[in-house]
């Protein structure tokens, strides 16, 4: 039986003679120029503490990077719903361009403004990134909407290849530390834009009256409102943890290469598990998908917890990601399964306003509870795990509320 609240269009969704081309298209976008926010993940901190005037501030630019995803949503999801998929897909990659340009400068100049000016540029690109997933069911039938999703995240594993190593390449490569990096993320936006001109056009729509629902009826539907809230949760916990990652290996003695293959394989257990999510979504649900995300993510923070040693930086940011996939690839179906098609650009922008409107107080937060919150880089990774409770909690009562719901709408 459907959710009591399931929107299905009557009108028809918008359509490709080759939607199966634009899943293609977008894993490979997903691979390659995904690769970019891995590799400034992993440096961004390290590159802050070299500029920030307070240690407090290392995480900035990290936490700038998810306030211009924040930013850049609900434009961007307008002009695609005007414009189409491939016009928001090259304003990502050109403010990706301009970020990595800014951040190279600010590197080679010691102007710690020039770094955060690039970073928010690159939440653009973060943004852009972020609708790869609802380009890839524009056109695809719903019981097919968890594989399609599945597989476009699942080219991140190309990404977490990749983004380490132009790390590892780039991080000395010249005198002054990380410039190479954000110049190398720069030309990568560049080259890899061309790959949206294999992008096939699909049907746009103006939003207007008529269009479905408006922003807060829509918020308030049972099925959005813990979609959204699951979606926050997952990825506002993953951030929080991972932007601290690379500061707590380094600050309990280990090498930035450690840093990098931490952070690898906490990419890799993101995106791997999403070659078999839709399939588990599609079996047993989404709700007890995004639930045994949860409890992966639970399972993260106490194996962080359990130790510093280098295996248990290891374990924790790879039950991470796991927790992530499941949650975040869940939550999104979910998400799709209680919308039409002319509602999209509104619902879609709002969601991802509001997660990573979230994941940007958790990237401030990380930096803080990481440098300030305790003594030493132990306390203070221990206080950012401890973070973790209070919105797995939330997430967890909204979820069980829902299901219970759901169950007493189902006829005996």
């Amino acid at each position: 039986m459907a959710p009591t609240d399931q929107v299905t269009s009557s009108t028809g969704t918008a359509l490709s003679d080759r939607p199966w081309q634009n899943v293609a298209v977008l894993m490979a976008a997903n691979g390659i120029l995904g690769s970019q926010l891995s590799a400034l993940f992993i440096v961004g901190g390290l590159a802050g503490a070299m500029l920030a005037p307070h240690p407090c501030l290392a995480t900035l630019p990290i936490s700038l990077i998810v306030l211009g995803s924040m930013l850049s949503a609900t434009p961007l999801s307008s002009l695609m719903q005007r414009r189409g998929r491939r016009a928001g897909f090259f304003v990502g990659a050109g403010a990706g361009a301009v970020g990595g340009a800014l951040g190279s400068y600010g590197l080679y100049a010691g102007e710690f403004i020039f770094l955060l000016l690039g970073s928010l540029l690159s939440g653009t690109y973060m943004s852009a990134q972020a609708f790869y997933r609802f380009a890839a069911i524009d056109v695809i039938a719903p019981e097919r909407r968890g594989k399609a999703i599945s597989m476009v995240l699942a080219a991140g594993l190309l990404a977490a290849v990749v983004g380490p190593q132009i790390v590892k390449w780039t991080a000395e490569s010249w005198v002054i530390p990380y410039f190479g990096t954000y110049l190398a993320v720069a030309g990568l936006n560049v080259v890899g834009a061309v790959i949206f001109l294999f992008l096939a056009p699909t049907a746009v729509a103006e939003e207007g009256s008529s269009g479905g629902r408006s922003r807060m009826a829509l918020l308030t539907s049972h099925g959005i409102a813990v979609a959204v809230i699951c979606a926050t949760v997952s990825y506002a916990l993953m951030n929080l943890v991972m932007t601290a990652t690379p500061l707590a290996v380094v600050g309990c003695g280990f090498a930035i290469n450690d840093a990098a293959n931490v952070v690898s394989v906490h990419v890799l257990a993101m995106f791997a598990p999403a070659f078999f999510t839709g399939s588990l979504i599609r079996r047993f649900g989404a709700v007890r998908i995004v639930a045994t995300g949860l409890l992966i993510l639970a399972g993260a923070g106490v194996t962080a917890l359990s130790g510093v040693a280098l295996g248990n930086f290891f374990g924790a940011l790879f039950l991470l990601g796991l927790g992530w996939n499941f949650g975040f690839i869940g939550a999104t179906t979910m998400l799709a399964d209680y919308h039409s098609p002319e509602e999209r650009g509104r619902i879609q922008g709002l969601n991802d306003t509001i997660v990573f409107g979230a994941v940007t107080m958790a990237s401030l937060a990380s930096g803080g509870l990481m440098n300030c919150a305790g003594t030493d880089p132990v306390a203070g990774w221990s206080a950012v795990n401890l973070a973790m409770l209070p919105l797995l909690s939330l997430a967890a009562v909204a979820l069980v509320w829902f299901a219970r719901q759901e169950r007493r709408a189902r006829p005996s």
